[in-house]
Parts: structure tokens; C-alpha cells; sequence
């Protein structure tokens, strides 16, 4: 993987975080991912270890968990 993955919700906490990862990071860095949206990508953040959102996914593939949003189990509903 060459760039984040930053999953959320899309919640206002979710929202507010990725405003704040895209500035540190820039959004040429980052891979913005909605999985109330797109829940067919669930399973892929669960495996990554991806407990709750919203949530970094990094190129090294440690999961920063962020301001608590959503449990993965409130996104699946």
C-alpha cells in the first residue's frame, strides 16, 4: 500500500477528521473512504484492524483509531 486509507462514517465527528487528515497530510496521500457509503469495503477495514471510525489506515499498516465516531458494528447496522 503506498498511501493512508481513512475510513469513516460520515458522521460530523468523521467529517471533521478527514478535513483535518487531508491538511496534514495532503489528499494526494490519502485514500478517503466513506464505508457507510461503500459497506462492501467493511470486511477489508475489519481485516485490517479497523475496530471503530473514523480511523487511519497507514502505509505501514498500523490503524490509528481518531476521535471516536462509530463502532465498526453501528456501520454495519
Amino acid at each position: 500500500m503506498s498511501k493512508s486509507i481513512f475510513y469513516h462514517a460520515g458522521c460530523p465527528v468523521c467529517i471533521s477528521a478527514e478535513h483535518d487528515i487531508v491538511n496534514l497530510i495532503g489528499n494526494d496521500n490519502v485514500e478517503i473512504l466513506n464505508i457507510g457509503e461503500v459497506t462492501d469495503r467493511i470486511q477489508e477495514a475489519e481485516t485490517a484492524g479497523v475496530q471503530s471510525v473514523p480511523a487511519l489506515l497507514t502505509p505501514n499498516g498500523n490503524v490509528l483509531h481518531l476521535n471516536f465516531g462509530a463502532s465498526m458494528a453501528d456501520v454495519k447496522g
